[in-house]
């Protein structure tokens, strides 16, 4: 896990603590439909970064008896998580409250006290989106914005630079609602800004749901990576076909890998012995993140009638 990561979640949860508690004072203080579905969303915000930061922690712990290839990939069960706490909290208790404030809409009281805060809220949302944001494009390279978000491993930190990117819309929105409603004398506005909200919750909870549940299911490793590892081994004497390649993130830095090779007959069981040594720690000095490498020595014959026993009908694994 990239320190820079972690540096943007605690940011991140300090930021939207100190903006929770000044949300809800001015809810309370103003009766605002719209400030209390923000501050709940600073509460939902904080909380799923406490989340994301014990599934940080409890990833880090060395693999066991019970688990021996470790608890990487508790970091994408806790971010899953918070996908469903924003739905169902976030989103949720927003649209409620917009709802509610439509069908009996009432004016908002000292709503100044309404534009300080968010103010001041989008001062503090603006300095953790951008500390988000520039390690987010340290990652991305030359890569497109959603390909970098697809193709992400690491779902901390584009979790906290979706909620922070949902936050900032959401004031944005409580404010238009809230001068609207006052400017036209239409409390109804300050509800319908309050569903808005929900609205925009429920697409990032959605979103971050699907990207979580692919790296739960397990996704391979990026294709450059793939390319790699295949020239690596492909470029090796003595090796004559490189049967099958599949790999697996079992967390942001933990790739799995296994390969099936086919070596050209005649070779000794040493000089077997010797390549699988040197492809090993060539692989592993070429992609620090490959933790865990098996090599299978298997002709290419044995190994389609593998596959064929056990149902599987494409003998490449795909690039």
């Amino acid at each position: 896990m990239a320190a820079g990561s972690t540096r943007v979640v605690v940011a991140a949860l300090i930021g939207n603590g100190l903006i929770a508690i000044t949300k809800f004072g001015a809810a309370a203080y103003t009766g605002s439909s719209a400030m209390l579905s923000e501050a709940i969303h600073s509460v939902v915000d904080t909380g799923n970064q406490a989340l994301i930061l014990f599934g940080i922690r409890q990833s880090k712990k060395p693999a066991d008896e019970d688990h021996p290839f470790g608890y990487g990939m508790e970091l994408y069960f806790w971010t899953f998580v918070v996908a469903i706490l924003i739905f169902a909290v976030g989103a949720g208790v927003a649209v409620y409250e917009g709802v509610e404030k439509i069908r009996y809409p009432h004016p908002v009281g000292n709503a100044f006290i309404n534009y300080i805060v968010l103010g001041a809220a989008m001062v503090f949302e603006a300095v953790a989106w951008w500390l988000a944001f520039k390690e987010f494009e340290k990652r991305r390279g030359q890569k497109s914005y959603i390909s970098a978000v697809r193709e992400s491993k690491d779902p901390a930190l584009f979790t906290v630079l979706f909620e922070d990117t949902a936050a900032m819309l959401g004031l944005i929105i409580a404010f238009a609602g809230i001068g609207l409603g006052q400017a036209l004398e239409m409390p109804v506005l300050d509800g319908v800004a309050s569903v808005l909200i929900g609205i925009i919750l429920a697409v990032v909870a959605a979103v971050l749901a699907y990207e979580c549940k692919g790296l739960l299911v397990g996704e391979a490793a990026n294709k450059p990576v793939v390319r790699g590892i295949r020239a690596i081994v492909q470029c090796r004497p003595g090796v004559k076909a490189l049967n099958e390649l599949l790999t697996m993130h079992l967390g942001p830095d933990d790739i799995l890998v296994n390969l099936s090779v086919d070596f050209e007959d005649g070779i000794s069981s040493e000089a077997v012995e010797a390549a699988i040594s040197s492809l090993e720690t060539e692989i592993k000095n070429s992609y620090p993140e490959v933790k865990r490498l098996f090599i299978e020595v298997q002709s290419l014959q044995g190994h389609l009638a593998s596959r064929t026993r056990n149902g599987r009908q494409d003998p490449k694994h795909p690039l």
